[in-house]
């Protein structure tokens, strides 16, 4: 697998690996309501947005923006991959946290 800005390939992926790298590239959950089995591979292209974050935060090697010559991530989802992100409300696992202390010596 390689991921880089407005790109992403992947060889031999489930729908279930490939509905988390989309969490992480689209900074939104996704869920993989497909029912589609086996693995793919695949090359994704697309213009980042600037206000979506990269996988774990990365902004690259270069922050120079990119033009804007290619399609959206959600565009080129459905354009070169035949998927579609559709948005809906529903659960979603939260952790709080109540309160914090400082570990105590033993």
């Amino acid at each position: 697998m390689r991921i880089g800005r407005g790109e992403l390939t992947a060889q031999s992926i489930g729908m279930e690996q490939i509905a988390h790298l989309l969490t992480q590239q689209t900074g939104r959950t996704v869920v993989d309501n497909t029912g589609l089995k086996g693995n793919y591979d695949f090359t994704l292209k697309w213009t980042p947005d600037q206000s979506t974050p990269m996988l774990n935060g990365a902004t690259g090697p270069d922050s120079t923006p990119l033009p804007d010559s290619g399609p959206s991530i959600f565009t080129a989802i459905q354009e070169q991959l035949g998927l579609k992100l559709e948005s809906q409300k529903g659960p979603v696992e939260m952790l709080v946290v109540d309160r914090v202390e400082k570990p105590s010596e033993n």
